[in-house]
Parts: C-alpha cells; sequence; structure tokens
C-alpha cells in the first residue's frame, strides 16, 4: 500500500519520511491540496530505479540491433578486439 502524505509533512515529519524511504526503499507520495504533487525516495532507491532504466535501454537497443540483422559471433568480435590491441 503506498504511503501518502500531505505537502505540510515534507516541512513537518522530514526525518520520518527520510525513515521510512531509506527503510523501506519505497517511496512516499506527496499530496498539495488533495492531488498527487511529488514521490520523494532515498537516493539509492532512485540510483537502483535509473539503473533499471539505462540497462532496459540497452537491453532495446540489443534486440533491435538482432531485429535489423546487425549482429556478429562472438568470436569475430573478439579477434577485431585482440587486432586492435598493441602488443
Amino acid at each position: 500500500m503506498p504511503n501518502i502524505r500531505p505537502s505540510s509533512d515534507l516541512r513537518n515529519k522530514y526525518n520520518e519520511i527520510s525513515e521510512f524511504c531509506h527503510k523501506y526503499s519505497e517511496p512516499v507520495y506527496i499530496t498539495k491540496n488533495g492531488q498527487g504533487d511529488l514521490a520523494v525516495m532515498s537516493i539509492e532507491t532512485y540510483e537502483k530505479l535509473v539503473g533499471k532504466f539505462e540497462l532496459y535501454k540497452l537491453l532495446d537497443e540489443g534486440l533491435e540491433a538482432v531485429k535489423n540483422n546487425k549482429v556478429m559471433p562472438a568470436e569475430k568480435v573478439f579477434e577485431k578486439i585482440e587486432d586492435g590491441l598493441p602488443e
């Protein structure tokens, strides 16, 4: 169940919100005049979320490359890498 708090709690109960976000790794939803306005989360949770988005983007690019037949066997990739390395 989401944790929903009024905007006044950001000012009056900041430490409580911070502790919740760190303890449960979940966002707290902040309302303004009864309407959803913000989602607050710990830096760790935010970085995990951004990391997932970046991974999904890379996976999507890989799937698109396969779809467009822009791939090569791993052996050939390793050969190209080895050829480019100085001795």
